[in-house]
This record gives structure tokens, C-alpha cells and sequence, in this order.
């Protein structure tokens, strides 16, 4: 699918899995039906990357960050502008907590500024309309710039993903980081994500990594190695599969094949830690990836601009890994 000018950012299917939304370098974000890839229609009014994006699980409401120092609260029915949230940095994160009651914003460190997470309730009009957030939790001195940020199980907790490899936790009531798992990765985190009931987490880093981990304790349970960057990494939730998008720096792809640059996603098994699939068509890295909410079939976004949608066909609905 071909709705990008510039490389895909963040892809995310709803909770009912018929929409897909992309969001991309272009400026824009669209919104596409899952299950044929006709574009549904686009979200304009950013003026800079979109760099993140969440639909509320009702979807009713769409959330996008960019880095044009804004958020944009829309309505995904209609495409209507409900609010945009000015910031002092670009927005790096976005998301709704699970009841959509919440949402937080997590900005990128600019100059002496620091990176910060602001949270809002949704309850409350004022605060989007003000742009006065309900709480705001501003990384501890000498803390690496936030790469990634979610919401952790029940959204109790938020998990941050740190450019140096670190992985912390924060309270949204109180604002304290309440844990911390220095040198997580040995590189820069580029994406984190959960399992289906929220009790398994994964993160994607460029060290070439991707590790499945509890998300109360931040403690590794598998490892999967990879021999390029891992730009994204997703759960299935059917299936006891991992599935890995990345590639070659994103500077060095004009000069390289795409056999070189290994733009393939790739399939682990989650327990043995064992690649057994490739599937190949990005021109570039993939950047993102996300598998449908009913497992059978996954999509990939990538730097060369297009949205790929995988359908699983039945003998690998049907196969049992035998060790």
C-alpha cells in the first residue's frame, strides 16, 4: 500500500483489527481497512514527522505526537481536530491507557530541556483545551533521552525505553521511577510492545537485539539475536512467535542491495529462541510492525515509504513447532 511520501514511523492496528493506522516522515497519518488495504482516509494537520500514534480501544479517538512540538487529539470517525496540545519539544510517544480515561505524551530532550511524559485525563476538558497537563514527570538529571514509551500492565506503570539502552519504570500518580534496568540493551531501544494480556513485553534495539521480558520486573526471560539493527519487534498473539522488522542503517541503503541490507522480517519461535521464517518485499528497513489483533495476519511499514499487509496462509495457522 502506498499512502507515504517518506518512511513509515509507527504502525497500529485498533482493538478490533478492521483499521489499520500509519503514520509516517510526510507529515500525515492514514487510516486504512485492515482487511482489503483500501485507504479509509488521512489525518492532516501536523506540520513535521508523525512520530507516534494510538487509537483509543472504542476507537473514537485518535492520538498522534509529532515533531512539530504537538499532539493532536482527533476524532477517528469524522478526522475532526478535537484539540492539539502544544509542547515545548517534539512528541515522541503517545498513548492511551486501557479504559482511555488517560493519555500521555512523552517529548524528546531539546538543548538543556529534558525529556518529559505529560499525563492528561480525558475526563477533565480543561486540561487538553489548556494545555495544561494532569501531571507531569520530567526525567531525573543525567537520565538518557527517551526513545519509546508505553503503558504498562493495567496502565499502572509506564515502561520508557532510553537512547543509551536503559529501561525504567514510572508511577503516573506519584511521577517516581520506581525502577530501573541500566544497560538494558547495547544500543538505543527502538520500539517497545506487549502481548496480547499485557503480562509479556518485547523490545526491539539497534544492537541488533530483541529480548521478551516480564513487565513488572524488567527481567530478560528470552533473547533473540538478530545480524542487523531491530527497528520493531512484535507478539503474536495466537501463536508462541515473535516476529522481527530492521535492517541496515537507514543513511546507508542507497548504496546497498536489498540482500545485503536484510530488509526482511524475520520469525522466532518465543520459547526456543529459533529463526524459522523470513519474508522478504521492503525496498528498505522496516521500521515498524504490527500483528493483527487475531493473529493471521501482520503488517510492516518501511523506509521506503509503503505499508505492506502479510495474511498468514492455513499450513502455518496449522503447524506446531516439534523440538
Amino acid at each position: 500500500m502506498q499512502g507515504h511520501t517518506r518512511p513509515l514511523t509507527q504502525i497500529k492496528y485498533n482493538s478490533d483489527g478492521d483499521l489499520l493506522f500509519t503514520a509516517g516522515k510526510d507529515k500525515s497519518c492514514n487510516v486504512w481497512f485492515s482487511a482489503n488495504g483500501e485507504r479509509l482516509g488521512t489525518y492532516d494537520g501536523h506540520n513535521g514527522v508523525v512520530w507516534s500514534l494510538d487509537p483509543s480501544y472504542d476507537s473514537k479517538f485518535l492520538l498522534t505526537g509529532s515533531g512539530d512540538y504537538s499532539s493532536i487529539y482527533w476524532d477517528l470517525e469524522t478526522g475532526k481536530v478535537l484539540n492539539k496540545i502544544e509542547c515545548d519539544s517534539p512528541v515522541r510517544s503517545v498513548g492511551f491507557s486501557y479504559s482511555a480515561r488517560e493519555f500521555f505524551l512523552a517529548t524528546d530532550a531539546m538543548g538543556s530541556r529534558d525529556s518529559e511524559i505529560l499525563l492528561f485525563d480525558t475526563r477533565d476538558r480543561d486540561q487538553i483545551t489548556r494545555n495544561k497537563s494532569w501531571q507531569t514527570i520530567t526525567m531525573p538529571k543525567g537520565t538518557s533521552k527517551l526513545t519509546v514509551t508505553i503503558w504498562g500492565p493495567q496502565s499502572e506503570i509506564l515502561v520508557t525505553g532510553h537512547d543509551n539502552g536503559d529501561l525504567a519504570h514510572f508511577k503516573p500518580s506519584s511521577g517516581d521511577r520506581i525502577n530501573v534496568a541500566a544497560g538494558f540493551h547495547e544500543g538505543r531501544i527502538n520500539d517497545l510492545q506487549t502481548g496480547k494480556d499485557g503480562l509479556l513485553l518485547i523490545s526491539a534495539s539497534k544492537d541488533q537485539t530483541s529480548r521478551l521480558l516480564d513487565p513488572f520486573s524488567l527481567d530478560v526471560l528470552k533473547l533473540y539475536k538478530a545480524d542487523r539493527p531491530v527497528n520493531s519487534a512484535a507478539i503474536s498473539p495466537i501463536k508462541d512467535h515473535i516476529i522481527l522488522g530492521g535492517g541496515q542503517e537507514a543513511q546507508e541503503v542507497t548504496t546497498t542491495a536489498g540482500k545485503v541490507g536484510k530488509f526482511e522480517a524475520k520469525f522466532f519461535h518465543m520459547v526456543f529462541e529459533e529463526e524459522f521464517a523470513r519474508v522478504k518485499g521492503h525496498f528498505g528497513p522496516i521500521n515498524t510492525i504490527a500483528i493483527h489483533p487475531d493473529g493471521k495476519s501482520y503488517s510492516s511499514g518501511g523506509e521506503e515509504g509503503y505499508v505492506r499487509i502479510h495474511n498468514f496462509d492455513e499450513t502455518y495457522l496449522d503447524f506446531e513447532f516439534e523440538q
